[in-house]
């Protein structure tokens, strides 16, 4: 998912400009995973918390932060570090914008949170690309081990897909095979924010794009996957 989010921002040249000025913004589910209790902070040192399941996000500070932005509001986004299982001090500062990308693997399972975007996406990739971009990653970038990634993707990540994500693929206004790779299908999303952007739709129309999805600002509103 963060993969198309990022090609749709490098076809509308939105990553080469300016925070402030930025027509898109892009937010990321994963900034959000719930601060940890001592003993669950504990598990997740371990590789025995389950990152994947609903429960792990903090809903309501996501609903909060949806409703700001579409009020127009600057928001501040949690920092999440992912080796310490953490929030950091500092916050990601996101201005106002015109489109809205949020990303993420349970986005459509809330309906509270389902409801608020106009377009949703479920980006279809397969799970054998899952599995080696997460051991890459976890590798890579949170010092972890082959072998406690793939454990963690047995017990947690796999059932978790299976029970709580890809059910949500039914939800989905677009679904997109084959992530980034799919150009046709990017260039399609594109094009639709293009319009959004030129006054084609609706001005000052924000999208939201998960396994992505877009939300018109009040009063009016209308109605994949990166594991952890």
């Amino acid at each position: 998912v963060s993969s198309v989010c990022s090609k749709i921002m490098e076809l509308l040249g939105q990553n080469e400009i300016d925070h402030h000025q930025r027509q898109v913004a892009i937010l990321s589910q994963d900034s959000f995973y719930r601060v940890l209790t001592p003993e669950q902070k504990a598990k997740a040192l371990k590789g025995q918390f389950n990152f994947d399941h609903p429960d792990a996000f903090d809903n309501d500070l996501i609903i909060t932060t949806l409703w700001d932005i579409k009020e127009g509001k600057t928001v501040h986004i949690p920092v999440y570090d992912f080796v310490s299982h953490s929030r950091k001090e500092e916050t990601v500062t996101v201005y106002p914008a015109d489109v809205v990308l949020f990303e993420g693997i349970l986005m459509f399972y809330s309906q509270k949170i389902r409801d608020l975007f106009q377009m949703k996406l479920f980006v279809d990739t397969d799970a054998d690309t899952r599995l080696s971009r997460r051991v890459l990653r976890d590798i890579s970038e949170r010092g972890r081990d082959l072998e406690s990634v793939l454990a963690q993707y047995i017990t947690f990540v796999k059932p978790a897909f299976e029970e709580f994500c890809l059910p949500t693929k039914k939800y989905a206004d677009v679904i997109i095979p084959r992530g980034a790779d799919n150009i046709v299908a990017i260039n399609l999303i594109v094009q639709h924010i293009q319009d959004i952007l030129n006054g084609g739709l609706t001005k000052r129309l924000n999208g939201w794009f998960t396994g992505c999805g877009t939300t018109k600002n009040p009063p009016n509103m209308e109605s994949t996957t990166r594991p952890h």
